[in-house]
């Protein structure tokens, strides 16, 4: 018997974007505390700095928390509606929680019911990077932080206009930066 098509099938109904570390996070930020991580060790970090980073894997595993490391740099996924910005609403913009690289606006996000924040466009053309990923049989279009190579989710093409685009992102590999 065949198994390809049941084990395709599986795989799409249970991870349109990924695979799970079973990691969840609060999903109610505040407005004073947004950042998810403490960046004060993270020399790296920063909203204005757009210059690419050659950094080593054994830095950033030296400096990032562990589940931002496994998302950003061995490529996970948050399950499904367990991220911090599935569901969250808030005026400002939304920067990679690696190196702070500016994403997404606020007003680019919209409600996919993927369980997961989405996006209908970047911030800017070279903040995100695009990569082919034919992982789990299926075919899909990796997204990584133009600065600093974090993984960030999936594009797709079943967005809403003006784009068509969904930007499928995990909570985890995002800070959000409110408008004070």
């Amino acid at each position: 018997m065949n198994t390809f098509p049941l084990l395709l099938a599986s795989a799409l109904m249970l991870s349109a974007c990924g695979t799970s570390n079973g990691q969840s996070a609060s999903k109610n930020p505040t407005m004073d505390n947004n950042n998810q991580y403490d960046h004060s060790t993270n020399p790296y970090y920063s909203h204005t700095d757009t210059a690419k980073l050659d950094v080593p894997l054994a830095e950033w595993k030296k400096i990032l928390p562990e589940d931002l490391y496994y998302i950003a740099f061995e490529k996970g996924t948050e399950r499904a509606f367990t991220g911090k910005y599935w569901d969250f609403d808030g005026i400002g913009t939304y920067a990679c929680a690696v190196c702070g690289n500016v994403l997404f606006r606020a007003d680019s996000k919209f409600a996919s019911s993927c369980g997961w924040p989405s996006f209908f466009q970047p911030e800017r053309k070279d903040a995100i990077h695009y990569h082919a990923d034919n992982a789990f049989g299926m075919i899909r279009t990796e997204t990584t932080c133009g600065r600093c190579g974090a993984h960030l989710g999936h594009v797709f093409d079943d967005g809403p206009k003006p784009t068509g685009q969904r930007y499928c992102i995990n909570s985890v590999s995002l800070d959000f930066i409110g408008k004070k």
